[in-house]
């Protein structure tokens, strides 16, 4: 349609058959176009609306009800999952905390022993080798399981007590240590198991020739081939052939203090072994200067000869 073709819309009122005639030109038939397309446009959005407002309000279905519970079990049990595994991390930790706590126990029942055996506890009251005996009534409350915070609680107390009696042990281990140290180094009784005095210290006859002569040590005489002992602890620094000694047996005790075992039969030990206080070092003979089966014992503090009886009779420790 050409501009200037023009439309005309005629009009008939109801009364008097009068008619009134309106001219449209383009610009007013777009217009009137547009308002169309625009309400047709609202009309099916409004009903876009309605039909999702149903969709949603409309039931689930059983496919779909079954999809949504498989989901949700799915993410639990990725949950449950993640629970485990911390839950077992935990107690894989108080598991080696455990198996630590058992290792120092252990211990400190060796050292408790150790205790038993030298003498300074007394075995019938200590048994380290035993459980600690324990009891008591029953609660008549339900017993409740420890939860891993508490276990830990636990754990964590216990490795204190542990490491307080650690301490405890390890300074009287160092004592009782010391103790024996000084009772095995220390010099007393006789250097045989039996026998008796058949010679004193200081001057006397010579068994050989009659005249007044020193003697350095005591004789203490025996069965031949019997057994000849260390009176102390300590360090072999002689063992063998020595003139007028015959067959000789020196040890160092430390501090100056050495003891010698003279006329032996046999020697048993060598030089640097380390014996200790009532080991058989030797038997006893008559080799060397002698006139019959015995042990010439001698004890010498830095470097001075000292009277053996002293030591013979004293008290043991």
């Amino acid at each position: 349609m050409k501009p200037e073709d023009n439309m005309n819309i005629i009009l008939v009122g109801k009364h008097h058959g009068k008619s009134r005639v309106l001219p449209i030109n383009a610009t007013l038939a777009a217009a009137l176009v547009f308002f169309v397309l625009l309400m047709l446009a609202a009309a099916g959005w409004a009903g876009y609306q309605v039909a999702v407002e149903r969709a949603e309000a409309r039931e689930p279905t059983n496919a779909e009800m079954v999809a949504e519970w498989q989901g949700m079990l799915a993410r639990q049990k990725n949950q449950l999952a993640g629970i485990e595994e911390n839950v077992q991390q935990q107690v894989d930790a108080l598991t080696l905390r455990l198996g630590e706590i058992q290792g120092r126990l252990l211990r400190l029942d060796a050292l408790g022993q150790r205790f038993v055996e030298s003498g300074f506890v007394p075995s019938d009251e200590f048994d380290f080798t035993q459980p600690a005996a324990v009891g008591g009534p029953e609660d008549a409350l339900a017993a409740d399981s420890y939860s891993a915070p508490q276990l830990t609680r636990m754990i964590e107390e216990m490795e204190r007590r542990i490491d307080n009696r650690e301490q405890q042990l390890r300074l009287l281990d160092q004592l009782v240590s010391s103790q024996r140290l000084e009772d095995e180094l220390y010099l007393e009784g006789r250097p045989i198991t039996w026998g008796w005095l058949s010679s004193h210290y200081g001057y006397r006859s010579d068994p050989f020739t009659g005249k007044r002569t020193w003697h350095d040590g005591v004789d203490l005489a025996g069965k031949d081939g019997s057994d000849i002992i260390a009176v102390a602890g300590g360090v072999v620094t002689y063992a063998g052939d020595r003139y007028g000694y015959g067959n000789l047996v020196e040890i160092d005790h430390g501090d100056g203090l050495v003891s010698r075992y003279g006329h032996c039969k046999k020697v048993k030990v060598k030089v640097g072994d380390v014996v200790q206080k009532g080991q058989v070092v030797a038997l006893m003979g008559s080799t060397g200067r002698s006139t019959g089966p015995h042990v010439h014992f001698e004890v010498i503090q830095n470097g001075k000869s000292q009277n053996p009886e002293k030591y013979i009779k004293r008290a043991s420790r």
